[in-house]
């Protein structure tokens, strides 16, 4: 029985279940490291961490590769499109497979929903959900939330509006969960085929005058090709009702900042210009990805 509640909060499969002290601990750690001047402190030497991605992903795996290494961690890299996934291996069965090698900790990214919390039962490795079909993203809500804590120093009065493909996006739930546990306020702007009606109960929707009245103005990709029955007939015709306009960028108030999970479609959800603004964040968040990542894998590795 200790051996499962150690393994199980040694993971981080989300959010939505980790306590606000839990999430603070990762956020102080995470300052910690990015104070270091050294760029590698190998505290990991002899560990070894495989980063299973069985969805497409750039920022996030460069990301954990990244704090890894920095962390003195022998990686291995994944990829499914040439493993035995290709021949017919369940995911499951790769995982174990990986496991039996002797890997110490998995990083995973995975397109169905439901199957890591499965995995997680099957294991005594812990694992890192690095994005979970339309479920969560529990280290990038977490460098979000590092970097709002960088520019406004706490969570609670503040309000976050969260706009675009609200119904597809796991960033939008992983930022919900922990937002509302620091004490933010959280409020959705999407359009109707991209709402997630069952989110509207813990977070209300706004239209979009209302959403730039926000201290965080947090826009999602537009994933239109998710959408077989669109309302919109054109980017440019989503931009004019959804986007973040130069003209809506320039509403915004003064302390407000500008985020994005990225990638991002300048020009569609966000206009070029307000990408590369002073308000915005978007690079900063890429940066932080790092720290975050290295306070995520020392708490799997080291506990």
């Amino acid at each position: 029985m200790t051996t499962a509640i150690s393994l199980k909060e040694r993971s981080l499969l989300g959010l939505k279940d980790l306590s606000r002290d839990e999430i603070m601990s990762i956020l102080n750690r995470a300052a910690y490291w990015d104070s270091q001047s050294e760029k590698v402190v190998p505290i990991l030497n002899h560990k070894f961490v495989v980063n299973m991605f069985f969805e497409n992903s750039t920022r996030t795996r460069f990301s954990f590769e990244m704090a890894e290494k920095r962390l003195g961690a022998e990686v291995m890299n994944f990829a499914a499109a040439a493993s035995s996934v290709e021949k017919g291996e369940s995911i499951s069965d790769t995982v174990r497979t990986l496991e039996a090698v002797g890997v110490d900790a998995g990083v995973i990214r995975l397109n169905p929903a439901g199957v890591l919390q499965e995995l997680a039962e099957r294991v005594s490795i812990p694992l890192v959900n690095a994005g979970d079909g339309n479920n969560e993203h529990p280290t990038q809500a977490l460098l979000d939330l590092y970097t709002m804590k960088q520019v406004f120093g706490e969570f609670s009065g503040l309000t976050v509006s969260i706009i675009g493909d609200i119904k597809h996006s796991r960033v939008a739930r992983s930022n919900l969960w922990a937002l509302q546990k620091l004490g933010a306020r959280v409020q959705f702007c999407a359009p109707e085929t991209m709402m997630a009606p069952e989110l509207a109960v813990h977070a209300p929707y706004v239209s979009m005058e209302t959403a730039m009245k926000a201290d965080v103005v947090m826009m999602l990709r537009v994933q239109l090709e998710r959408h077989s029955e669109g309302v919109f007939k054109s980017k440019a015709e989503y931009r004019e009702h959804y986007g973040l306009t130069e003209e809506r960028a320039a509403g915004l108030a003064r302390h407000a900042i500008i985020m994005h999970p990225a990638p991002f479609n300048r020009n569609v959800e966000i206009d070029d210009a307000v990408v590369e603004s002073e308000k915005s964040t978007i690079f900063k968040q890429m940066s932080n990805g790092v720290p975050i990542r290295m306070a995520v894998i020392e708490r799997a590795m080291k506990g």
